[in-house]
């Protein structure tokens, strides 16, 4: 989740959990490509180690990193997003904190933050310090992955998107249009939830998010003291950032 819960999705965790899961986004593949980074970067091994998954939403990931990582744990801004994470992953700890400022005490081998939630944070000084306090929890020799949002020469305007899925016995629409406003991306987003038990319910989401340079995402991890690398992927549209802290075992 990103640094604001002003988007009424976030607030709306069972919709978003349904949805995505609905539309068939593979998490499974998803974090297994993590794993794969992690464990080519990290001076420990994921079984021996451990994995922090920041904005981790409705707790997806980490079902998917639970039992491959010797310890898992998550952070979200989103209470209800949390609620949802609690309910899938019993037993993992879970954290209501912004990406910026939150503290938990520990380091771990590895840490994450997917699904481009990064895109939300304001300003380049706002980059700037979540990379540095997520770096700031991970150990010598750490692994931290980013998803970023798009950058400006990879953001495609007026994109449409539009999605109708099944979850048990509740439809949900998704219908989207993307365009840019200066430095930010602006998402106007349409959902209509069918329910046999509550109706139909229709509401309307906005999300405005930074494009940031990929230099100012190479500069954020480089001020905070890690070395970063872009991976393209196919299964992650914009790529991801990894970056390693330096030290940990020889």
């Amino acid at each position: 989740m990103p640094a604001s819960t002003d988007t009424l999705i976030y607030r709306r965790a069972d919709v978003y959990h349904d949805f995505y899961h609905g539309r068939g986004k593979d998490y499974r593949a998803e974090a297994a490509v993590v794993r794969e980074l992690v464990e080519q970067r990290a001076a420990v091994s994921p079984a021996d180690g451990s994995l922090l998954d920041v904005a981790c939403g409705t707790g997806s990931h980490l079902a998917e990193h639970d039992g491959f990582f010797g310890h898992v744990a998550g952070v979200d801004l989103s209470a209800e997003m949390l609620a949802v994470a609690a309910r899938g992953n019993p037993g993992i700890p879970l954290t209501e904190g912004d990406m910026r400022d939150f503290r938990l005490g520990r380091t771990f081998s590895a840490v994450t933050c997917m699904f481009s939630s990064v895109g939300y944070l304001e300003t380049a000084a706002d980059l700037d310090a979540a990379v540095a306090n997520l770096a700031g929890h991970l150990e010598p020799g750490g692994v931290l992955v980013v998803e970023p949002w798009w950058c400006p020469e990879s953001f495609v305007p007026g994109w449409v998107g539009a999605d109708v899925v099944r979850s048990g016995e509740r439809t949900i629409s998704r219908v989207s249009h993307t365009v840019r406003a200066g430095r930010t991306s602006r998402m106007e987003v349409h959902y209509t939830v069918a329910d046999p038990r509550t109706g139909i319910e229709h509401f309307t989401d906005t999300h405005v998010m930074s494009l940031f340079e990929r230099t100012e995402y190479r500069d954020a991890f480089l001020r905070a003291g890690l070395e970063p690398t872009y991976v393209a992927h196919e299964l992650y549209g914009p790529g991801l950032f990894v970056a390693t802290r330096p030290g940990g075992a020889a």
